[in-house]
């Protein structure tokens, strides 16, 4: 199982893996976690992307309240498709809200796919 905390065992993952979705938006935990999953973490774990299969990256940016700006990993997950050429989608869609969050992902995985 990937753990977010230990990026090596989300990287053991990705060798036949054509998009990877970073669905952490409305986690919950410590701030300090938090932020790390959406900052330090992420910006490590898009560094590594580079250099594996994977052809896109879905962020859900869409949180709770509780992390405060999710605009801190979605800034990050932009930066990597400039600068790494990465293809990304950030979804803002809360999962509170299944359907338009269903379809967020669907349209993200399509819209990766077909470029």
């Amino acid at each position: 199982m990937a753990d977010p905390d230990r990026l090596d065992t989300v990287l053991e993952q990705v060798g036949d893996v054509a998009l990877v979705y970073w669905l952490l938006g409305s986690a919950a935990g410590e701030p300090e976690a938090l932020e790390t999953i959406h900052g330090s973490r992420l910006e490590l774990l898009l560094r590594h992307l580079v250099d594996t299969p994977v052809r896109g990256f879905v962020y859900e940016a869409a949180e709770d309240g509780q992390l405060g700006d999710a605009s801190h990993g979605a800034a990050i997950v932009r930066d990597a498709a400039e600068r790494w050429r990465i293809p990304v989608e950030v979804v803002d869609v809360p999962p509170a809200r299944l359907d338009a969050w269903r379809d967020a992902m669907v349209g993200a995985a399509e819209r990766l796919t077909s470029s």
